[in-house]
């Protein structure tokens, strides 16, 4: 006589509750995930609140002269249009600089590296760079870029100022770079491989296309980064008033410089009863900044995502 299996029965919609409900620890967990995101949110409110109420009169009375003119000793027409000058210029330095060198060590590390000791050395290397101070990389750009490299750069200048910027956010596009390249599904590599592709081809049609959103978000928190930073333009000597001329592009470039967080720095440390409110704005200045920078990467992301059919 044989005898007949038990039916498997499948998980109704009231188990599978109930079983979510017995996982205490898991909710627990994502309370306390929900607590620190609510927390984080409201310092960034608590930051963005205060300089708005410290910088509004400055960005009320005279917003347009505020963006429009140059520093000055007068606080009642000193602006940061030098500042947002030079740190559009780093900016720009950076994009060209880091990005390239950043996505092409991330490719070679996931896809040409054999994943013997020599790449697990230089992976953890770049883990430990981008935890180092930035006050480090100031050094190391005032070493390099302003003294060893006078010639090319000018000494302390936008040029040395952006490389070494770039140096900062280096080792954080490659590990953004790395892990949005890891989570491309190896099966469209493995289909590629069996129709005879190249490695280049399956790299250059499938892999980097697959991988750019999360590319570009590592990319716009470098910039993001990069333009907050005032320690190392400060030791690579960034001006606090002065910024480069408009004789010529080569003049621009090699002449003295400043950047928004130099100019917050500087407001910051003059008298508060004739100077209050002008970090505040420049600080706010900083942060709309960055939110056009971080409003360009969510539309170009969201575009290339609808064109990849996800």
């Amino acid at each position: 006589m044989s005898v007949k299996p038990k039916a498997q029965t499948r998980p109704t919609l009231g188990s599978l509750r109930r079983s979510r409900t017995a996982d205490v620890k898991g909710q627990v967990f994502f309370g306390l995930l929900l607590i620190a995101v609510a927390l984080a949110v409201a310092m960034v409110l608590a930051v963005l609140f205060s300089v708005i109420a410290d910088g509004a009169e400055i960005l009320g009375s005279r917003l347009w002269s505020f963006l429009t003119n140059p520093s000055s000793s007068d606080a009642t027409k000193a602006g940061v249009a030098q500042g947002i000058r030079g740190s559009l210029l780093i900016a720009g330095i950076v994009a060209l600089v880091a990005f390239p060198v950043g996505i092409g060590a991330a490719i070679y590390l996931e896809e040409y590296a054999d994943g013997g000791i020599v790449t697990r050395t230089i992976e953890v290397a770049v883990r430990n760079l981008a935890g180092v101070p930035s006050i480090v990389y100031g050094l190391l750009g005032l070493a390099v870029f302003v003294q060893q490299l006078r010639g090319i750069t000018g000494g302390s200048s936008v040029i040395s100022g952006g490389l070494t910027l770039s140096l900062l956010v280096l080792p954080i596009v490659i590990i953004t770079a790395s892990e949005a390249i890891r989570a491309v599904p190896s099966s469209l590599s493995d289909g590629a491989y069996g129709l005879g592709a190249t490695q280049w081809e399956v790299i250059r049609t499938l892999v980097l296309p697959s991988a750019l959103p999360g590319i570009l978000t590592g990319s716009v928190l470098s910039i993001a980064r990069a333009l907050g930073e005032a320690a190392p333009l400060l030791v690579v000597g960034a001006a606090a008033f002065y910024t480069t001329g408009f004789q010529g592009a080569l003049e621009q470039m090699q002449g003295a410089f400043t950047a928004l967080p130099m100019n917050v720095a500087n407001f910051a440390k003059l008298p508060a009863d004739q100077w209050a409110g002008h970090a505040a704005a420049a600080s706010v200045v900083i942060l709309v900044v960055v939110f056009l920078i971080n409003l360009f990467a969510i539309i170009a992301r969201a575009r290339i995502t609808k064109k990849l059919g996800r």
